[in-house]
């Protein structure tokens, strides 16, 4: 009612211009309502596809090594190792490249390939003693 009210105010007529933004203004959100939903409509939540993966024993969750996080995990992962073995196999140089490419330089995966050993053995135990003596990964000087 406002809006309209607005539309047709003044002795010499309706205000076009205002009828003209009000338009332009609805045609903008439908369009915005489109793109979003073809953005969206072939995507899975991402909950869902990482539940997946992980029954099928693909992926084991490289957070557990001291030194890596979220982001660092995902890198590793876009890289091919998704596993505590791939990550016991990997060479530190190799790693070490996955890392200065994703603009990750101060990383250092030293320390991870033996926790990834531990961890593939499922030797929880002394992973936990490791990871203990471990400050971002790297053994810590007494």
């Amino acid at each position: 009612m406002f809006a309209l009210r607005l539309l047709t105010e003044g002795t010499e007529g309706p205000d076009t211009t205002l009828q003209w933004m009000l338009i332009v203004a609805l045609v903008f959100f439908g369009l915005m309502v489109v793109v979003g939903w073809w953005a969206g409509r072939n995507r899975k939540p991402e909950l869902e596809v990482q539940h997946q993966v992980q029954d099928r024993h693909e992926v084991d969750d490289l957070v557990k090594i001291e030194g890596i996080g979220p982001k660092v995990a995902k890198v590793l992962e876009k890289a091919g190792i998704k596993t505590f073995e791939g990550l016991a196999h990997a060479e530190i140089s190799s790693v070490k490249k996955v890392l200065d490419a994703a603009g990750m330089q101060m990383m250092n995966p030293e320390g991870w390939i033996d926790q990834a050993k531990l961890a593939a053995k499922g030797d929880w135990a002394t992973l936990e003693k490791l990871q203990s003596e471990l400050k971002g990964g790297r053994k810590v000087n007494p």
